[in-house]
């Protein structure tokens, strides 16, 4: 097959009915094959973007056909056949070219990945924490920053509906799901900056999810220590109707117990989905997504150890607690989408959704501490107290919001030319309660505000007026917002002797009105211009060019407008990125197996931002839009076929990123995450290919470590220790895959059945994810005492599908 043609690659290993390799099996398409080495593993590059038929063939078995296979152009297709001497395999793949891929920079992750690779909070996030340029120091939480953005600024959708996240969320315990459900998921895509003027206003990155149109009827049921689930798939028999719903129980108190606090935790989250299908006619589809999620936290701490410090200055903190959380999340999607064909060259899609979330945060805890010398507590004779006192916290806190959206899209394709638009609006219904006190008794004394109205030489002068909280905020606001926005954007493919070129051009704006009942209304209107171009050269070698980027705003949502005081202010302008993403795709065989390696090289200019202190996966904003900021860095993802039939990758992300408040100077941003790197490996043994190995191993370096309350956070800029974890899980597969059993034996009535241990945190690393600021005595200094994640975990999982 010629060097410089548009191709993609189908790779993996052959067995028999007994699991094991086939060698020199025959592989052949149209004038093109090659045969399976000794361990049975094959590569063969197919045309891209046409069909094509692959036969796999051997002696004494009947031959495997795989029909109608349609694959992007530098796609690696991974296909395990199993040569029986009974029965004729014939397996379809449709995968519809488009040609969007090189355009997009969009990177697709498989399904098999996605439900193998363990992790704490397994599933999509787990593995899009995986890529160059997404970074995240909480296994707990299911958020992640993307180059250098913070949690707020990623966007997510389901079948092309947005979905939101609850709002008050401040701690990855209290986040017991994430919205997608793995087990419905049919394709993910995602992309991390540069994308098209189709995706909405936000500054990072696009998470592009498609659930599931049923082909059979199907029962997945995934158990283990940290939960349940099982999802099932349905289809009418005339095959007009087809249905996908799961649902969910998850207790995070097996990782929560790990943390160095001691506490009675009872969680409870559940969550329902369901994505239908009904297919009036050829040309009239109607599809309904639903969501009920309930997460109840409940958690009465009672004592906390942490050891801190260096080695000359060991320390240690001890906590004793009383009272107790009580949070409460309960949310609600509901979303129909029309889709209507007038011709195969036309689609129009209506969207209508209704998102209703009702959050309570009531807690009431008292911290007693003492904070010494770590030789101290070891020898009980010593008596060298460095701070001694205690905390009180107590918040009330109420959230109701409701979010409304109707949306019209709409693509016309003409040979390699494609116009998509889109229009919609949304009106945004929030009315929210903030109460919340922090009283402290660090040095003897009730501490006062460090404010110049509280000033005072104490406890040298005695001061008689009444305790007032360390920190008090007392707010309510109703909040609603109209918002409409609309994209247009054409893009084409151009052979040239050169090579092809893939180009899209578009253009999208964004008009949102703020009001409320206590001050006036607020308009504000922007415009981005996007554009993505990439080139294939016809080389010898398989090679692609990608240049993307454009103007991206990010209107403010409600957190983006409420103070660190609890106000509101609804003047509060969209923050800007003027973005540019350079990047390159070389394919290539490395022993005889394929492989894919991926670096881009990114620079974003950020205008009008509006910067935010973190604590825990909860962000609060200054609401104003003082500083101006950049991000830069250099992503690598080197993926392929490391062991013959699987998909491995290791990703490596450079980054730097600086905000500049009110002209003083740069300073890191709370995301700047110098070095990730990443590593997702496969792996079975060659003789019992049942048995399974999956790994997931990450490195951060040290996030900024934040500040106290009240303080500037130019005088605080220490970073958390370096963020090191390893997963590891190892399965055995009794049916299904490669195993194939009679009816008549009990493995029969399962197309899936495995069993594994999952091993998290394998090497005991201590990470943290904030601090906590503790005063001393003798200097007043205030110590950051970190909060560290879990520890070494062992997790027992069953999956089956029936």
């Amino acid at each position: 097959m010629p060097g410089n043609a548009q191709t993609a690659t189908v790779t993996g290993v052959i067995f028999d009915s007994h699991n094991q390799p086939i060698s020199n099996a025959t592989i052949t398409i149209a004038n093109n094959g090659t045969i399976s080495d000794e361990s049975g593993f094959y590569s063969i590059q197919v045309p891209s973007e046409t069909p094509v038929d692959i036969t796999i063939s051997f002696l004494g078995f009947k031959d495997v056909l795989l029909k109608n296979l349609i694959l992007t152009t530098n796609e690696t297709y991974f296909f395990n056949p199993i040569l029986e001497q009974e029965i004729t395999q014939i397996a379809e793949v449709t995968v519809s070219p488009s040609g969007e891929r090189e355009t997009k920079g969009i990177k697709t992750i498989s399904n098999e990945v996605i439900r193998n690779i363990p992790g704490a909070n397994a599933g999509v996030e787990n593995i899009i924490k995986l890529l160059p340029g997404v970074t995240s120091n909480n296994e707990l939480s299911t958020q992640y920053n993307v180059r250098g953005g913070n949690f707020d600024e990623n966007l997510v959708y389901i079948n092309g509906i947005e979905v939101y996240r609850p709002f008050l969320i401040r701690s990855a315990q209290q986040e017991g799901l994430s919205f997608v459900n793995s087990d419905m998921v049919q394709s993910v895509e995602f992309s991390s900056g540069g994308f098209q003027a189709k995706y909405g206003d936000k500054l990072s990155s696009v998470l592009d999810i498609r659930y599931k149109k049923p082909s059979s009827f199907a029962t997945t049921i995934d158990l283990s220590f940290l939960g349940a689930a099982a999802t099932l798939e349905t289809i009418s028999n005339d095959k007009n109707f087809g249905s996908v719903s799961g649902i969910r129980y998850r207790n995070n108190s097996l990782l929560v117990n790990s943390t160095n606090t001691t506490a009675n935790f009872r969680p409870r989250f559940i969550d329902f989905q369901t994505f239908d299908t009904y297919r009036f006619s050829e040309k009239f589809h109607l599809n309904f997504l639903g969501n009920l999620s309930i997460n109840d936290y409940r958690n009465e701490p009672l004592s906390r150890q942490t050891n801190f410090g260096t080695l000359s200055e060991p320390r240690t903190l001890i906590v004793f607690y009383e009272g107790n959380e009580n949070n409460r999340y309960q949310t609600v999607l509901g979303a129909l989408k029309a889709n209507y064909f007038p011709d195969e060259k036309t689609t129009l899609n209506l969207i209508s959704s209704i998102y209703h979330t009702t959050e309570e945060e009531y807690s009431d805890v008292i911290a007693t501490y003492r904070l010494s010398p770590l030789e101290s507590e070891m020898n009980s004779g010593a008596s060298a107290q460095q701070g001694l006192g205690s905390q009180f916290r107590r918040a009330r806190n109420d959230l109701d919001a409701l979010i409304v959206n109707l949306e019209h899209q709409g693509s016309r394709s003409v040979d390699h030319k494609k116009w998509e638009w889109g229009v919609k609006y949304t009106h945004e219904d929030i009315r929210d309660q903030i109460r919340e006190s922090e009283f402290l008794d660090s040095l003897g004394y009730s501490v006062r505000p460090p404010l110049p109205e509280f000033q005072n030489n104490e406890p040298n002068v005695p001061f008689e007026a009444p305790l007032v909280a360390y920190s008090y905020i007392n707010a309510r606001n109703y909040t609603y917002t109209n918002r409409i926005s609309g994209f247009l954007q054409f893009s084409n493919r151009i052979t040239k002797n050169v090579g092809h070129i893939y180009y899209n051009l578009g253009v999208r704006s964004h008009y949102w009105n703020i009001s409320s009942q206590e001050l006036s209304s607020q308009s504000h209107v922007v415009i981005s211009p996007r554009a993505q171009l990439a080139f294939k050269p016809q080389w010898n070698i398989d090679m692609l060019f990608r240049l993307s980027g454009g103007l991206y705003h990010q209107p403010p949502f409600y957190r983006e407008l409420r103070d660190a005081s609890g106000n509101l202010r609804p003047q509060i302008d969209a923050q800007r990125s003027e973005q540019i993403v350079l990047a390159n795709e070389y394919s290539f065989n490395l022993w005889s197996r394929p492989f894919n390696l991926t670096s881009e090289v990114y620079y974003k200019n950020l205008e009008n931002v509006n910067p935010y202190t973190l604590n825990d996966v909860r962000i609060r904003y200054v609401a104003a839009n003082i500083a101006s900021a950049y991000a830069y860095g250099l992503d690598l993802r080197l993926n392929g076929a490391f062991v013959p039939g699987t998909e491995s990758w290791v990703s490596l992300g450079l980054l730097k990123t600086e905000e500049n408040w009110n002209n003083r100077g740069y300073i890191a941003r709370p995301t700047d995450q110098r070095v990730k790197l990443g590593v997702l490996f496969q792996d079975y043994v060659p003789q019992f290919p049942d048995f399974r190995m999956y790994l997931n191993l990450v490195y951060n370096t040290g996030l900024p470590g934040g500040s106290p309350n009240y303080v500037d956070p130019y005088e605080y800029q220490n970073r958390l220790r370096t963020y090191k974890r390893a997963d590891l899980g190892i399965s055995y597969i009794f049916a299904g895959g490669k195993k194939m059993h009679p009816k008549n034996y009990w493995r029969g009535h399962f197309k899936e059945l495995s069993a594994g241990l999952e091993l998290y945190n394998m090497f005991n690393n201590q990470n943290s994810i904030t601090n906590t600021w503790v005063r001393d005595v003798e200097s007043k200094n205030q110590y950051a005492i970190p909060n560290f994640m879990t520890s070494r975990i062992l997790n027992l999982r069953i999956r089956m599908r029936f």
